[in-house]
């Protein structure tokens, strides 16, 4: 559905995209991961024919965006991070009105904005204005939106940001569907579960290039271990104690609140720490997950 062989991005002197591979299969979703301004968005312009490549080979859906764009984007679902809804229009009107613009015949048109209303939960609220929706229901409506004109390809910027949890397992229940649907997906999200949940690859970005590929499955048993213990100490201790406890882990990582130890087998590790006479305040054992591999790979530090 869409390969890219290395895919650049300038802006003047600046690289927001340096030089990427990636091959996105059909019907699977495939995740874009990392840290603000890592070049996820420029890569995602590139791929919806909304900013042109400065240098290296794309082909989506079979075409070149250079010379195919709009033929490319005749055939793409998109679903940016803001809602760009019509607000005085009604939750119908506004499939309607879009599925016009793809020329959707009006005999077809009907039946399948019911059927996203479906869909999207919003049945009984299709004689509803936009603007007295809540924010997870615009969410879904634009979703819909997206559909209206049965793409091969959705790509979603973001999808559940600023939703509530509720709001966002129904969304995932929405993109499961999809995906049983044979719809190919294209996600960046922030959020490592939800990526976790719903993508059967991934690439994580930083500084305009990929620094990790592989399914989240796969790039835990790389980038991590099994488990990961977490101990917390009286203020001030953590550096102290991560010293003791060096032996272990196979690495351990002091935070200004906790230690992580990093283990294969965490219950072992918590009766040996006891058995050592050390004491932390709280202890904890979970299974390593792709935040501990993101963290890894891109750092703890903020980026604006």
């Amino acid at each position: 559905m869409v390969e890219a062989r290395g895919l650049t991005k300038r802006f003047g002197d600046f690289t927001a995209v340096d030089a990427v591979d990636f091959r996105i299969e059909r019907g699977e979703a495939f995740g874009f991961l990392g840290p603000n301004g890592a070049g996820k968005t420029s890569t995602m312009r590139m791929v919806s024919c909304l900013s042109p490549v400065t240098a290296g080979e794309l082909s989506v859906l079979g075409m070149d965006p250079r010379h195919e764009g709009p033929r490319i984007r005749g055939r793409l679902g998109l679903v940016p991070q803001e809602d760009t809804l019509d607000l005085e229009l009604s939750v119908r009107d506004n499939l309607y009105l879009y599925g016009r613009y793809f020329d959707v015949a009006k005999a077809v048109l009907r039946p399948r904005v019911e059927s996203l209303l479906e869909f999207a939960h919003l049945t009984d609220r299709g004689g509803d204005k936009v603007d007295d929706l809540s924010g997870g229901m615009k969410r879904r409506l634009t979703i819909a939106r997206a559909l209206v004109s049965e793409p091969e390809l959705v790509i979603l910027d973001e999808p559940t940001t600023g939703l509530d949890p509720q709001a966002r397992h129904l969304l995932w229940d929405r993109l499961y569907r999809l995906k049983q649907d044979g719809v190919t997906l294209i996600i960046t999200t922030h959020y490592m579960d939800e990526a976790e949940q719903l993508c059967d690859r991934l690439v994580v970005m930083d500084h305009g290039r990929i620094v990790a590929a592989g399914s989240p499955p796969s790039l835990i048993s790389e980038w991590s271990s099994k488990e990961v213990v977490e101990l917390r100490f009286a203020s001030g201790r953590q550096e102290e104690m991560a010293g003791a406890l060096g032996g272990f882990a196979e690495r351990v990582e002091v935070l200004p609140d906790r230690v992580l130890l990093y283990v294969d087998d965490g219950d072992e590790v918590l009766l040996k720490v006891r058995e050592a006479g050390i004491r932390p305040e709280s202890a904890l054992a979970r299974r390593s997950s792709l935040e501990d591999v993101f963290l890894r790979l891109t750092g703890r530090s903020l980026v604006d």
